[in-house]
C-alpha cells in the first residue's frame, strides 16, 4: 500500500525508482479507504535527504500513509530551499488544533549545546507538549529522543569523550514487545552522536522501560508503557552512504575524526560500507505503525484522540 505525499515533493523520484509505491494527492482522492495520518517534524538541517529516507522507512507496510512534514519555524536553516519549505512544510501553527495517529520527531545536529541554548527549544517544547494529546503514539529519534527524554521526565544527556560512529550490535532487553515483532535476537543499527543517555538514569522513572542496548553504543531504544512514546537512539533510516558522508564531511573541516566502527569492510574507508540494518530498519517502523498506531488509533481522529 502507498504513502500519500504532496504532488511534486522530491523524495518521489527517488522512492518510485526504489519501486516504492507513493501516492499523490491526486491519486488519494478517488480513495475511500482512511489513511494513517503521519505528522514529521523534520530538524535536520538536510531535509530534503531526510524526508526520502524516514519515507523509505514507512514504506513497507499494508497500510496507506498520509504524511505531513512540519517545521520549526523559529528556526531558519541554510541547506534546504526556502521555496521548498513553503511548499511541502507545516508549521505548529498550521498543524495545532490537528490530530494525529503517529507523529515522528527527528534528531539534529546540536548536541553540544545545552537543550535550553537552541535556538528553537522554545518552540519544540510546544511541539512535544502538544503531542500528549493530539498524537496518538510519536516516535523520536537521537537528539529528538534525548530532548524529549529530557522534557518529559528530566533523563539528562552527557557528553561522550569521541562520537558514537559506527554501526553496531544490540540486543533486545524486551524481546516480547511488539515494536520488536519478528527481530533476530541481535540486530544491528548506525549510530551517529556527541552524547548519551545512560540506562541506569532510565530504569529509574517508572513510566519508561528499557527495551534495546548495545555493549558499545548503550541505549538504543526506550518506551513509555502505554506505548505512546518511543525514543531511539540510533539512526535505522540512514542509508548505507550516510556514515561516509558525514566523516569526509567532518574530514574536510579538518575536526580528525574517527573511522565509523564496523562500517566499512577492514574498518578501511577506501572500502564501500556494507548496508547490513535495512531489515532492521524497515521492521522497528513497520511494527510501530502496525501495533503501536494502526491498531489501537481511533477511526475519527477528528475527536480527541487520547
Amino acid at each position: 500500500m502507498p504513502i500519500k505525499i504532496s504532488d511534486g515533493l522530491p523524495a518521489q523520484s527517488v522512492l518510485e525508482k526504489e519501486h516504492i509505491f507513493v501516492m499523490t494527492e491526486h491519486r488519494a482522492l478517488h480513495q475511500d479507504i482512511r489513511p494513517l495520518k503521519i505528522g514529521i517534524l523534520n530538524l535536520m538541517p538536510t531535509k530534503i535527504t531526510t524526508e526520502t529516507q524516514i519515507l523509505r522507512s514507512l514504506s513497507n507496510t499494508p497500510l496507506q500513509i498520509e504524511v505531513d512534514f512540519i517545521q520549526a519555524s523559529s528556526h531558519r536553516g541554510k541547506n534546504t530551499p526556502q521555496e521548498h519549505l513553503i511548499a511541502f512544510y507545516k508549521t505548529f501553527d498550521d498543524i495545532k488544533d490537528m490530530n494525529y495517529d503517529g507523529f515522528i520527531i527527528t534528531g539534529a545536529p546540536v548536541e553540544h549545546m545545552e537543550f535550553e541554548d537552541v535556538d528553537y527549544w522554545e518552540e519544540l517544547c510546544r511541539f512535544m507538549d502538544w503531542t500528549t494529546d493530539h498524537v496518538h503514539s510519536t516516535f523520536h529519534i537521537c537528539w529528538g529522543a534525548q530532548a524529549a527524554l529530557y522534557h518529559h521526565y528530566g533523563i539528562q544527556k552527557y557528553p561522550l569523550k569521541e562520537k558514537m560512529s559506527g554501526v553496531f550490535s544490540h540486543k533486545l532487553l524486551t524481546p516480547k514487545s511488539r515494536l520488536f515483532h519478528g527481530f533476530d535476537s541481535e540486530f544491528w543499527a548506525p549510530h551517529s552522536r556527541h552524547t548519551e543517555i545512560r540506562a541506569e538514569d532510565v530504569l529509574k522513572v517508572s513510566e519508561l522501560r528499557l527495551m534495546a542496548v548495545s555493549d558499545e553504543a548503550g541505549v538504543y531504544a526506550v518506551g513509555n508503557t502505554d506505548g505512546s512514546q518511543f525514543f531511539i537512539m540510533g539512526h535505522s533510516e540512514y542509508d548505507a552512504e550516510t556514515l561516509d558522508t558525514e566523516y569526509r564531511r567532518d574530514l574536510a573541516k579538518g575536526l580528525n575524526p574517527e573511522i565509523p566502527r564496523h562500517y566499512y569492510p577492514d574498518d578501511d574507508p577506501r572500502n564501500p560500507p556494507i548496508l547490513n540494518w535495512r531489515a532492521h530498519s524497515t521492521l522497528i517502523y513497520t511494527n510501530w505503525l502496525n501495533y503501536f498506531v494502526y491498531q489501537t488509533t481511533p477511526f475519527d481522529i477528528t475527536t480527541h484522540i487520547k
